[in-house]
C-alpha cells in the first residue's frame, strides 16, 4: 500500500504562486510515476501534470509554461509549482502514484482558491 500526503494548497490572487507537496509512504518501491489532477466544483478531473520514475514529465496544455512538477526521491515527495495561477485553476488538487500494476494511489487532496 502506498500513503500519498498532499499540503500547500490555501488561497491565492490572480497572477500568484503556489508550491504543492506530495509526500509519499508505504510500498514506494512499487511507483512508477506520480502526478497531480484537479477537480473544479461541477467539473471532471482532470490530469495537470505528471512525472515518471525517469524524471519525464507531461503537462495539460492549459498549465505548460506556468507549471513545474519536480520530484525529490530521497525526501519520496512530489512537488507542483504554480505560477501565474489563474481564476480558472481554483480546484482541489490531488496527488496520484501510480505502481506496476497499474494501481493508483491518490491523496486526500489540497483545496487551491483563485480570487482577489
Amino acid at each position: 500500500q502506498v500513503q500519498l500526503v498532499e499540503s500547500g494548497g490555501g488561497l491565492v490572487q490572480p497572477g500568484g504562486s503556489l508550491r504543492l507537496s506530495c509526500a509519499a509512504s508505504g510500498s514506494i518501491f512499487s511507483i512508477n510515476a506520480m502526478g497531480w489532477y484537479r477537480q473544479a466544483p461541477g467539473k471532471q478531473r482532470e490530469l495537470v501534470a505528471a512525472i515518471t520514475s525517469g524524471g519525464s514529465t507531461n503537462y495539460a496544455d492549459s498549465v505548460k509554461g506556468r507549471f513545474t512538477i519536480s520530484r525529490d526521491n530521497a525526501k519520496n515527495t512530489v512537488y507542483l509549482q504554480m505560477n501565474s495561477l489563474k481564476p480558472e485553476g481554483a480546484a482541489v488538487y490531488y496527488c496520484i502514484g501510480r505502481d506496476s500494476s497499474w494501481n493508483d494511489y491518490w491523496g486526500q487532496g489540497a483545496p487551491v482558491t483563485v480570487s482577489s
